[in-house]
């Protein structure tokens, strides 16, 4: 027999057994009850009730004495009114009794005493009339004889009811308490029957199913408390409990199985922990480290000193991290551990990956830092795991890898520019730089005419770094351009730090210097031997030499005029060397309109040059580059517009600009056009009204707005940017001439006096010296001031 079937059968007899006790309690307790009733709902209040009977017969003499003693006949009839009502009431409450009469005997107590009261009450009657009648002292000598006679007569037979009512009373609570310690008894026999039943229940259920089940559980625990896998529960039945302990044994055979796999898993996670070059932690509540960690984070951290150490003092301590930095990743780390795994997504970033940490000997090392979240079944983080790796050398390899990387890049910088205008580049920067060195040392506080000579040095040397893509040094010059920039827009209060504008500018110097020992050195292309060599001597190509020769070996010498033309040949031939076009001296600025128009959205500009026959000495090369580094730029900026407003316009999509070069009134005269919009005439006179150089109704020329463009800081463009905005160019570009003894000017050429935009040229005009006509005769002074053997190569 199965446990089931045991433990059905017993529940049965059990439910057979309390159904039969249970129904002889309940018929028991029930016929108790409704003698309970009859006595405290039957008896007993009718005993009361003939109690207060006597006590309504006494109220009704006081109110009779009222009536013959009344002094007056309101009083009487109150009396009088009194009595019926207590009338009423005496028939009421032996009606009362009649209805509860248990006995013959009370039936004929409650009879005679009907009969009595309303002979009690006729005789009041009667002697309420003679009070009535005035006869007093009758109705007083009635009252004690025939009222008190029939009052006496109904006392007697109330008396007589009320005592047979309490004779009543008292044997039905004895016949009660009788039953009640009847019922109570059986109940006490029922109830002990039923709790023997239940514990011989109780303890078959306990020898058939508790006791072997206990004994299972005592095996079990005992096995799961010792680990001794290899133990097993014996069988003594195969019932439900015996398929259970079969059951037990089969799953404690797969934990030995498992317990062994995880133990060789653990072994090879120590094992791993051991060996890695990685070190692994992991943090606990608390943000401590819990004992199981890598060995390689104690050659990491170079201490045996980890496990239950405060993450912060561990990984945090003597580091570079700020203090507002290290409290974000405390407050992070508390703030993840023991909550949702949702909460190390928001956290996340507040967990630094990578720190410089001082070891005690002095040395940094460079730490990354690589955080996860343990969580448990719940998605509750129970850890977050750490992996920290040393990448110091990583690090050092990776800074030498980028200054191999920058320097080639810079090689192939300088290889995309010729020799010659690399060299003078150079020249022209560190004369820039060593001009503002001056400037810096001059003045002990701040002067705005020093800072803008200071900001228009240092925004060339960036454009001219920019027209030869020389990138690394354009980015180092534009911060140094941007603190001047800061200084030109501060407060007067604002302090001149010496200190720290030589070092900026120190900077700026050695990234030139950088550029130029690349040069010499890497590249072997030695600047400084070259210009000495051409203070005395001049490159000339082979074959201008071969073609004077040829002139004159067949010049006939009987020949006058054949010596003439000779001669003037020669004579044209020497007069162009050290010279060289605009196209040439402007080579590098022109190539580097392309990326400045890419770099702006529009397309690259077509530029044209006319140079009627005249070529330039190179000594006028310096001026034009930084001259029209400016001018050009201005005119891809300012002045053509985008591919999309053009064609709207009817232009082509790309824009023209023009040069034309020619002698006019004893000066080198370059004229620069373009195509675009014109001169921004209404956006020029509202700058000058905006920065207060002049009144909002002041009448100023269209030539008259046109030279505001020269003045200091003055700029229309929207926004700041590499290219332009910062308020330097036609005052530093004229400012330049004026070092070469030269001048600029803008000529209008439309009739459209007082538009917003007008169509100009820009004029620039040099020495005249500076200047060959390789198709007419030499310029004024050229011979005397110019002589060969000093004309640069």
């Amino acid at each position: 027999m199965t446990i089931r079937h045991r433990i059905t059968l017993l529940v049965i007899l059990m439910f057979v057994a309390l159904s039969a006790i249970g129904g002889y309690a309940v018929y028991q307790t029930r016929h108790s009850a409704a003698e309970v009733k009859q006595v405290t709902e039957g008896v007993v209040p009718s005993a009361l009730a003939s109690a207060d009977l006597v006590s309504q017969v006494k109220d009704v003499q006081l109110a009779i004495m009222t009536l013959v003693y009344a002094p007056d006949g309101n009083v009487v009839a109150q009396a009088q009114d009194e009595l019926k009502a207590k009338k009423a009431a005496l028939q009421q409450a032996l009606a009362l009794q009649a209805r509860d009469a248990a006995s013959q005997a009370q039936k004929g107590l409650v009879s005679q005493a009907a009969d009595s009261i309303e002979n009690y009450f006729s005789a009041i009657d009667d002697t309420a009339k003679m009070k009535a009648a005035g006869k007093n002292e009758l109705a007083q000598a009635y009252l004690f004889a025939n009222v008190a006679q029939y009052r006496d007569e109904l006392e007697g037979i109330v008396e007589t009811l009320r005592i047979e009512k309490n004779r009543e009373k008292d044997e039905a609570i004895t016949t009660l308490n009788g039953t009640l310690s009847t019922t109570t008894t059986a109940i006490a026999i029922v109830t002990g029957i039923a709790i023997i039943l239940l514990t011989s229940i109780g303890s078959l259920l306990y020898r058939q199913i508790t006791r072997p089940l206990t004994r299972m559980q005592a095996m079990m625990s005992e096995i799961a408390s010792s680990q001794d896998f290899t133990r097993r529960v014996p069988v003594g039945r195969m019932d439900e409990i015996g398929h259970s302990i079969v059951a037990f044994n089969g799953m404690i055979e797969k934990i030995q199985e498992s317990s062994l796999q995880l133990k060789q898993k653990t072994a090879d996670i120590q094992a791993m922990l051991q060996n890695m070059q990685q070190g692994i932690l992991t943090v606990i509540e608390g943000a401590v480290i819990h004992s199981e960690y890598s060995a390689y984070l104690e050659a990491i951290f170079e201490t045996r000193d980890i496990a239950g150490r405060s993450l912060m003092d561990l990984v945090f301590a003597d580091t570079d991290l700020g203090a507002d930095v290290l409290s974000q990743v405390d407050a992070a780390s508390y703030a993840c551990l023991g909550e949702d795994a949702i909460n190390f997504a928001f956290n996340e970033h507040l967990l630094v990956t990578e720190i410089s940490k001082r070891m005690p000997d002095g040395r940094v090392k460079i730490l990354d830092l690589n955080w996860s979240a343990i969580t448990d079944d719940s998605d509750t983080i129970v850890r977050l795991m750490l992996c920290v790796r040393d990448v110091t050398e990583l690090r050092k390899l990776a800074a030498e890898a980028g200054e191999q990387k920058r320097r080639l890049e810079m090689i192939g910088e300088i290889l995309a520019v010729s020799e010659e205008k690399f060299h003078h580049f150079i020249e022209s920067s560190a004369g820039f730089i060593n001009e503002n060195e001056r400037i810096i040392r001059q003045h002990s506080q701040a002067d705005r005419e020093a800072i803008s000579e200071l900001f228009r040095n240092m925004h060339t040397i960036k454009g001219n770094a920019r027209t030869y893509n020389l990138q690394h040094l354009t980015n180092i010059v534009h911060e140094t351009e941007q603190r001047y920039h800061e200084l030109r827009h501060a407060e007067a209060d604002e302090v001149w730090d010496q200190d720290s504008l030589m070092q900026e500018l120190a900077r700026v110097r050695a990234a030139v210097e950088s550029y130029a020992t690349i040069n010499e050195v890497s590249l072997g292309r030695k600047g400084a031997s070259r210009r000495e060599s051409a203070e005395r001597y001049l490159m000339v190509d082979i074959a201008h030499i071969q073609e004077s020769l040829r002139l004159i070996e067949t010049a006939r010498s009987d020949d006058l005029h054949a010596l003439q033309s000779m001669r003037e040949n020669v004579r044209q031939t020497l007069r162009v060397l050290g010279t060289e076009t605009v196209g040439e001296a402007l080579s590098g600025v022109l190539e580097s309109l392309p990326s400045l128009a890419q770099e702006l959205g529009k397309e690259a500009p077509r530029v044209r040059i006319d140079d009627n026959g005249y070529r330039l000495r190179r000594e006028a090369g310096s001026a034009l580059k930084n001259v029209f580094m400016h001018l050009l730029r201005n005119s891809v900026d300012h002045g053509l517009e985008a591919a999309d407003v053009r064609s709207a316009q009817g232009k082509p999509a790309a824009g023209a600009i023009d040069i034309e070069v020619g002698v006019d009134e004893g000066a080198l005269q370059i004229t620069l056009s373009d195509d675009g919009r014109g001169l921004a005439l209404k956006r020029i006179r509202g700058m000058a009204i905006e920065k207060g150089w002049i009144e909002a109704d002041q009448h100023l020329s269209d030539e008259d707005i046109a030279e505001l463009i020269f003045r200091p800081g003055f700029s229309t463009a929207d926004q700041v940017t590499e290219v332009s905005g910062r308020g330097v160019g036609m005052d530093a570009v004229r400012d330049f001439l004026r070092r070469e003894h030269g001048s600029i000017a803008l000529r209008f050429t439309d009739h459209h006096e007082g538009a917003d935009f007008r169509q100009f040229q820009t004029i620039v005009n040099l020495p005249e010296k500076l200047a060959v006509d390789t198709l007419g005769t030499p310029a004024r002074g050229e011979a005397d001031e110019l002589p060969l053997d000093t004309l640069a190569d």
